[in-house]
């Protein structure tokens, strides 16, 4: 349901562009109501039209990308009348870099959309008992939330088509080896959109990636391309945690000593408040790091970062939420969910470093944490022996496997289980297993309301959901979290 009324559009036409086969393009069409994913919703001739980059309210013209009998799907490409609800985005990148994609949505709009698709994909997709939903708890800060941001270095600048078409011949830019450092805009692998001012980390995150540009231009160093895999400038990861604490890793494609201390060396001395400063080696035709080894130049190559007043250990591979205030949130709402009294086994499942269950300690008589990702284990055992938590242990590998009558005699049966596994959803045969088991309290934590609704209809057989709390991580993003309290069924209780 959409605050909008199902007004019928007005002087839709479908337009065949000869240009380029099936290019359908529907103009003036009423957007009606916001869906989901960040999708809004018109009616065109009965037919269900799901249009990104468009406001409940407007009036666009719309390029469709898929055309089925009963749906299509497709982007806002002209606004002709503008919806009231709109708001003037505030970065000067909006549309191009990818992120953000609902400045144009003032936050009360946001939080009410986002609230709409946790009740829309629970009520919809789970079909079982719920009761009223809790009001969606919003960010404090919007902008400058976020402790960890990547940027892409590239020898190709992305420009809109837009853009493009305005520019004289003379001005088009050609694919040069220059070098510029950004995000990489939607669907484009090979070009990256150059970043004045990124908002999601506060300073001196920005200055910090222009003064690797800057270097790389004056020194003539080869920026990263992506299509041929060639280049030396590849990505900067930086974390900027709220104790100051700041770590800036810099990878790079290949070894080039004289390069990396010099570029290095600058960094060091123009940034003296980066507390850890690395580097990373990467030849591989991706991004990722997980599998090879990061390098500390200066600092203890980590930093340290508090949720209320228990203290994490985070490295350049470490997973963390990366909004340290709502995650601090976010953790007091599930310790909430859990009902605690100082007596009960608690399983971490999908523990990660560790966090939710550390933070949870104090009101739990043990913690069990198990993560299919060793590296993460250690992180965890690590950070519990930081914060003085000895009833707590922390194991490596597959909870079906894990989790038999032999590790229950030795760790305990869970009271309470908390689950927070990835988009895609709990594995079927771990929901099963839960179901083996037949905790008394279960809190299911989840980034995708579609799956853990899917889940929750399996769950349905021992479980009653009991409370249902969204929370906003993300602002300016359709990303929601939410967390559901389940209780065992009366029938399923042991006597």
């Amino acid at each position: 349901m959409g605050i909008f009324s199902q007004s019928k559009p007005s002087n839709v036409i479908f337009v065949l562009v000869r240009k380029k086969k099936d290019r359908i393009i529907l103009e003036n069409v009423l957007v009606e109501a916001y869906a989901a994913e960040g999708k809004s919703i018109a009616r065109v001739n009965g037919k269900a039209v799901f249009i990104e980059k468009a406001v409940p309210g407007d009036v666009v013209n719309v390029l469709l990308h898929k055309n089925k009998k009963d749906w299509a799907e497709g982007e806002a490409i002209t606004i002709h009348q503008p919806s009231s609800q709109r708001a003037e985005p505030f970065c000067s990148h909006f549309g191009t870099c990818g992120g953000c994609s609902w400045q144009m949505l003032p936050y009360h709009l946001q939080l009410q959309y986002k609230a709409q698709q946790v009740h829309d994909h629970l009520t919809r997709l789970a079909k079982i008992s719920l009761p009223p939903f809790e009001p969606i708890i919003g960010a404090a800060a919007t902008k400058g939330y976020r402790n960890k941001v990547e940027f892409t270095f590239s020898n190709k600048k992305y420009i809109p088509k837009a853009n493009f078409k305005q520019l004289p011949p003379h001005a088009i830019p050609k694919d040069e080896p220059v070098g510029y450092g950004g995000f990489h805009a939607k669907g484009v692998f090979d070009k990256v959109v150059e970043i004045d001012t990124c908002f999601l980390q506060n300073e001196p995150t920005n200055a910090i990636r222009k003064a690797i540009v800057a270097f790389g231009r004056t020194h003539h160093i080869p920026f990263y391309d992506a299509r041929l895999h060639t280049g030396w400038l590849r990505n900067v990861m930086i974390r900027l945690a709220r104790t100051g604490q700041l770590m800036v890793n810099i990878v790079v494609g290949y070894e080039d000593k004289t390069l990396r201390e010099a570029l290095l060396n600058s960094i060091e001395q123009q940034f003296p408040e980066i507390t850890t400063l690395l580097y990373t080696i990467n030849p591989k035709f991706n991004d990722s790091i997980y599998d090879i080894p990061v390098h500390t130049w200066k600092g203890p190559g980590y930093i340290i970062e508090t949720l209320e007043d228990f203290q994490f250990k985070i490295g350049p591979k470490s997973f963390f939420q990366t909004n340290t205030t709502q995650g601090e949130q976010l953790y007091r709402l599930i310790r909430e969910m859990a009902e605690l009294n100082g007596t009960q086994t608690v399983y971490d499942l999908y523990c990660g470093t560790g966090s939710i269950g550390i933070f949870v300690s104090k009101q739990a008589k043990k913690i069990v944490g198990v993560e299919t990702v060793p590296e993460a284990i250690e992180d965890a055992k690590e950070n519990a022996a930081i914060n003085n938590i000895h009833d707590a242990a922390f194991f490596a590998g597959d909870v079906i496997k894990i989790c038999t009558d032999d590790f229950f005699a030795q760790n305990g049966r869970p009271d309470v289980i908390i689950t927070d596994p990835p988009r895609a959803g709990m594995h079927e045969k771990l929901i099963q297993k839960l179901l083996d088991i037949a905790a008394p309290l279960v809190v299911y934590v989840s980034c995708n309301p579609a799956t853990q609704a899917r889940d929750l209809a399996i769950l349905d057989e021992k479980y009653t959901v009991t409370k249902v709390q969204p929370v906003d991580m993300f602002p300016h993003t359709f990303h929601i979290e939410n967390i559901v309290q389940l209780k065992l069924k009366e029938t399923f209780i042991n006597p």
